[in-house]
């Protein structure tokens, strides 16, 4: 197993010291680490951000990517582990969402609730996703049309056709692992959910919000802020402000602590 400072699947932009709680993020399709950077910096200082790294893009360009699902939540789950050294929640965005889902998942066997709770952002339950029918695999252009619909920073990647060269793999791929995604039943979370919506997002409604209440036996909550589908680029210190405020509900007062003592078997 890979060690926490040796892994490629983790990055902490900013470390802190002793904190409290730690909160790993999974990005959206087409996304990377690196889109969590300010959000890490807008946090308490005592809580310390880690955000996933999926391979083939930033600094893992050269890794292949990583076309199963399975084969990249186990991956994640791999590198994740040794980091559960202190209270930890995960935050998914989109895909990431799902992602995270999956690798609470994958914890759930090894520890009784080992997180303090799942943060769910855009993304519809993972027993509501459904495949799009869009073209992905073989239609630039559908690619193309997709990201000018969702917004955010991927859209300048339009305008430049070497980024763009650059960057089609790596969207298609991602695409097609969540158009490709089912759901397999199994036991719920018993970690709390939280769920977050961007306003004016078409794409993740307050119906399909609440339908993630049905993947806990924990508590349950939806927010929504202001924004479309990338509200976490648009407000990312009112994102802040609602992740500290519920890490302190579930964690208690945020103070600097040691680390936990787990056997990993």
């Amino acid at each position: 197993m890979l060690s926490q400072k040796t892994s490629p699947w983790l990055r902490t932009f900013v470390p802190r010291p002793a904190p409290a709680v730690r909160l790993i993020c999974f990005p959206h399709a087409g996304g990377a680490a690196s889109s969590f950077r300010a959000l890490a910096g807008l946090l308490p200082e005592t809580v310390e951000l880690t955000a996933v790294q999926y391979p083939g893009r930033q600094d893992r360009f050269h890794h292949p990517f990583v076309t199963d699902m399975t084969e990249l939540v186990d991956g994640i789950t791999e590198a994740v582990v040794p980091r559960l050294d202190r209270p930890t929640a995960f935050f998914g965005h989109s895909m990431g969402a799902t992602v995270a889902f999956e690798v609470a998942r994958r914890l759930r066997p090894r520890f009784p609730s080992p997180l303090l709770g799942l943060f769910a952002s855009a993304r519809k339950a993972p027993d509501a996703c459904r495949p799009t029918g869009i073209p992905f695999a073989e239609d630039d252009e559908a690619v193309r049309g997709f990201i000018h619909e969702l917004g955010g920073a991927g859209v300048e990647q339009l305008e430049d056709p070497e980024l763009w060269r650059l960057t089609l793999p790596m969207l298609r791929n991602d695409f097609l692992l969540a158009e490709h995604y089912r759901y397999a039943p199994g036991p719920p979370l018993t970690c709390p959910i939280t769920a977050v919506a961007g306003e004016q997002d078409a794409r993740f409604t307050p119906a399909d919000a609440q339908r993630w209440a049905s993947h806990t036996i924990g508590a349950f909550e939806a927010h929504s802020l202001p924004g479309g589908h990338f509200y976490t680029e648009e407000r990312p210190q009112e994102l802040a402000a609602l992740l500290a405020d519920a890490l302190e509900r579930l964690a208690g007062p945020l103070v600097p602590s040691r680390p936990l003592t787990r056997t990993v078997g």
